[in-house]
């Protein structure tokens, strides 16, 4: 695992810089939104709405744009595809830096509505793909565990950042910080060869038994290049095993409960408890600090104990707890408390990369790590058409009954589904097809 990580390095530092900025504004964004658009006001449903519509057009781009990227990216290399979302990404910060006035708000919501479609999916899913190209097929859990780790490490730091900065600063920061990102994977960040030298390290083990072949039938090849996938390819891929089929299911049911948990619950702490940015930045560090170090310590200690399978139940039920104890809040530590509940939850995104990963070959990494994020980006379209006027309604005047946290709930039940269809993953269906 030392010298996986030893070769992942500058790609990790990369990551770091990425989420650093991605995140920094994360505390602040509410405080910024509700002053722009109901300036005064704890409760603004027109801030929710246009959260939610927000997420659902990025969630509806990236659901496009995600597995064709990740399948160019087994065509033209993962350094060169990585740059688009690097880039991009620095946009829409680039225009809060300048100012947070109505105006500004509104052209940060359009340009960030807009390179979310591809920075936000397609960062992840090309990374997970580099470290796949970089790491044996065994130590990936592992691996992936580490990555998701760094990334998290860097939303700690910039909600550290946040926590201290004023606003204006922040989005100052978090733009530096992505430009950072891209000049730093530019300069240091090597291409992949696409998981060539572990196909000739695998080859290289069978030619010991095997009998001699000519030199040209063992000079190293790239995988072949392949066109852009159709949808019907896509598809065919997600049902040509039950291992595909359930992960497909597993992932759009868990980003459906964690996109309605992250569209709802900061409206819901600010009506319910009156939060602010201090309040915010408290929380998102207990969320990334656990989080942090469950996936650098725990997955790589328990992955290869447990194996995925059982390690993937137990970290969606922790995301069930997660987001039912946020729907009852009582009082205003409850969240902080629900909060620790990330230390599993945080863990069911390394678990299924790494399932679906062993499943399919170097040259198509790409493209299954695409479609993960692609049915992942589904959930995200759906869940802020649901759970957008849910919370509206029932953070208004006008509510059925008094349940505040009642989308939390909802959110909650969908992970629950989720759960479910692990439990009926039987172990032997995550194993890895032989080849």
């Amino acid at each position: 695992m030392k010298e996986a990580a030893a070769g992942l390095g500058h790609l990790l530092v990369f990551a770091f810089l990425f989420c650093v900025g991605a995140f920094m504004v994360a505390p602040v964004i509410t405080d910024v939104t509700m002053a722009a658009l109901c300036p005064g006001q704890d409760q603004c449903s027109l801030a929710i709405y246009l959260t939610g519509l927000q997420q659902a057009i990025t969630g509806l781009g990236a659901l496009v744009v995600t597995p064709v990227v990740g399948n160019l990216s087994d065509r033209y290399g993962r350094k060169a595809l990585l740059a688009l979302p690097a880039t991009l990404s620095i946009v829409p910060l680039a225009i809060l830096a300048l100012n947070q006035t109505r105006p500004y708000f509104y052209a940060y919501y359009v340009a960030k509505t807009l390179t979310a479609m591809v920075s936000e999916g397609a960062m992840m899913c090309l990374s997970l793909a580099y470290v796949a190209d970089k790491v044996p097929e065994a130590q990936r859990p592992a691996a992936f565990g580490v990555f998701s780790g760094v990334c998290t490490a860097g939303f700690v730091a910039g909600t550290i950042a946040a926590r201290f900065l004023s606003v204006s600063s922040t989005f100052q920061v978090a733009t530096l910080s992505a430009v950072a990102a891209v000049v730093y994977m530019r300069a240091f960040v090597q291409e992949t060869d696409r998981g060539a030298s572990l196909m000739r390290d695998e080859e290289a083990s069978l030619l010991l038994f095997a009998p001699s072949s000519s030199a040209e039938e063992l000079s190293p090849m790239l995988p072949p290049l392949r066109k852009a996938p159709s949808l019907s390819e896509m598809v065919a891929l997600l049902t040509s095993s039950s291992t595909f089929t359930r992960a497909a299911v597993i992932t759009f049911f868990h980003s459906l409960g964690e996109t309605g948990l992250q569209t709802a619950l900061l409206y819901f702490l600010k009506a319910q408890f009156h939060y602010t940015k201090n309040q915010y930045a408290n929380l998102l560090l207990i969320f990334g600090i656990t989080g942090s170090f469950s996936q650098l310590t725990m997955m790589p200690l328990l992955a290869p104990k447990l194996g995925e399978h059982k390690l993937l139940g137990v970290a969606l039920l922790g995301s069930c707890v997660h987001g039912f104890l946020y729907s009852i809040a009582w009082s205003f530590w409850v969240p902080y408390l629900a909060a620790s509940c990330v230390i599993l939850s945080i863990l069911v995104g390394p678990c299924i990369r790494s399932i679906v990963s062993k499943k399919v070959g170097p040259s198509e990494q790409g493209m299954v790590q695409g479609c993960i994020t692609g049915i992942s980006s589904t959930a995200s379209v759906i869940s802020p058409l649901v759970f957008t006027p849910l919370t509206a309604w029932f953070l208004s005047e006008t509510a059925p009954f008094n349940f505040k946290g009642f989308s939390l709930a909802c959110a909650g039940f969908a992970t629950l589904v989720a759960l479910i269809m692990s439990i009926n993953m039987r172990p032997a269906e995550v194993q890895p097809d032989n080849k």
